[in-house]
């Protein structure tokens, strides 16, 4: 395999997380009796541009189908965020009724219903149906096809360049990164912002965060090696935000490579930040694989000594990083019964690979199990204010990563 950016040749495996279904690939009970496919789960890293991503086996039409589960607005802590933004960015780009703002990776509407409201107008790119269709009920206008530089072309013909060009965790989703950045240079109009958000490299190594490993995310980013793919396509990188969404991400602001807007000094800042980290060196990479077992075996042993001792444990949040962790486990329902969710999408369906069912989080009041293991560890404290009468009879919440621990 050849990196996806500089077509190096990829001679480094840092982390084998063996082999998994796609994450999302949710499964209704008629499919529990037919074939499931499954796929290498590794990391590698390029040592000559230091894009670290999965290895290519995966196609993105496998991953994202018509039926993808996933809906951004479940999460109310997300809807907060992102309402936060477009408040800021509307002030900070003073963006008003003669501006364009599009969204790469639109989803259910989550972010550009806030720019509906304000009256601004905007457009949102979205694949996968059913999300779509969720966005169009609350007046977006959607284009339901793959972002990239041949769609990027179609919008300039129609006069569609855009002053902000949004997206939200879909640069790491993304095959051909090439080809996307350069859609970005193509759809952006002179004068125009890109900003991007997305899970931030160093946090992964430095806190463990294995189970965000999935095929969805074709490659995993520092600011380091965004700056030199936006380089390319002639875009600079002219401020940087650290977030701590999905355990810690980077938000960055780009525009095109002759814009007048001075680089801040948080771009300089955190790539020293990073260099220091040894984002760049081969050896800051290879003790991930040790460490991912450990979190794995305690897990594993946790949920044992639960069994053993009579407790019902159960999970919370069918979440695209629970699944990477529950399979890399091996972890079934005789260990975990079912997970609740509150997405309904996602209810009344099965866990990929493991076969877990996702039923309502009504069935807590119902059964009060003993522990609660949360899965989408980074949205925790949402999850316990909203169910904190588990606490009301005895029962206990649980994370297992970075590392296993009672909250």
């Amino acid at each position: 395999m050849n990196c996806r950016h500089c077509h190096t040749l990829l001679e480094q495996t840092f982390l084998d997380l063996g082999y998994a279904p796609p994450s999302n690939a949710y499964l209704t009970a008629q499919e529990l009796s037919t074939p499931e496919l499954y796929f290498p789960l590794k990391l590698k890293v390029c040592t000559n541009c230091w894009l670290v991503q999965t290895e290519d086996y995966a196609r993105a039409d496998e991953l994202f189908r018509y039926d993808y589960a996933y809906f951004s607005s479940t999460s109310t802590s997300w809807l907060a965020h992102t309402a936060h933004y477009a408040n800021m960015i509307i002030n900070r780009l003073e963006l008003n009724a003669n501006s364009l703002v599009i969204e790469v990776a639109s989803n259910d509407g989550y972010l550009l219903k806030n720019f509906v409201a304000a009256g601004i107008p905007c457009i949102g790119i979205e694949p996968t149906a059913g999300t779509a269709e969720a966005a169009e009920k609350l007046g977006i206008p959607v284009v339901r096809e793959f972002f990239g530089f041949g769609l990027a072309k179609k919008l300039i013909i129609e006069g569609k360049q855009a002053d902000l060009i949004v997206g939200n965790n879909v640069f790491a989703h993304v095959p051909d990164i090439n080809d996307f950045t350069a859609g970005l240079k193509a759809a952006l109009k002179p004068g125009g912002v890109i900003t991007l958000e997305f899970p931030h490299l160093m946090k992964l190594i430095d806190l463990v965060q294995f189970d965000t490993v999935y095929h969805e995310h074709f490659s995993y980013l520092s600011l380091h090696v965004v700056q030199h793919i936006f380089e390319q396509s002639s875009l600079r990188i002219w401020d940087v935000e650290e977030l701590p969404t999905h355990g810690g991400s980077l938000r960055i602001y780009a525009c095109h490579q002759d814009d007048k807007r001075d680089d801040t000094t948080a771009v300089s800042h955190l790539l020293e930040e990073e260099r220091s980290f040894g984002i760049c060196k081969l050896t800051t990479y290879q003790g991930l694989q040790t460490k991912a077992n450990k979190l794995k075996n305690d897990l594993l042993v946790f949920l044992l000594e639960q069994k053993k001792a009579g407790k019902t444990v159960v999970a919370y949040g069918a979440a695209a990083k629970g699944n990477t962790l529950l399979n890399y486990a091996g972890v079934k329902p005789d260990l975990l019964p079912y997970v609740c969710d509150a997405a309904p999408s996602k209810q009344g369906k099965f866990l990929p690979g493991s076969h877990i069912p996702v039923v309502a989080p009504s069935l807590l009041r119902e059964h009060r199990p003993d522990v609660v293991l949360i899965l989408p560890w980074n949205i925790a404290e949402e999850v316990i204010a909203q169910h904190g009468y588990v606490r009301e009879w005895g029962g206990k919440f649980v994370t297992a990563v970075p590392l296993l621990q009672v909250i």
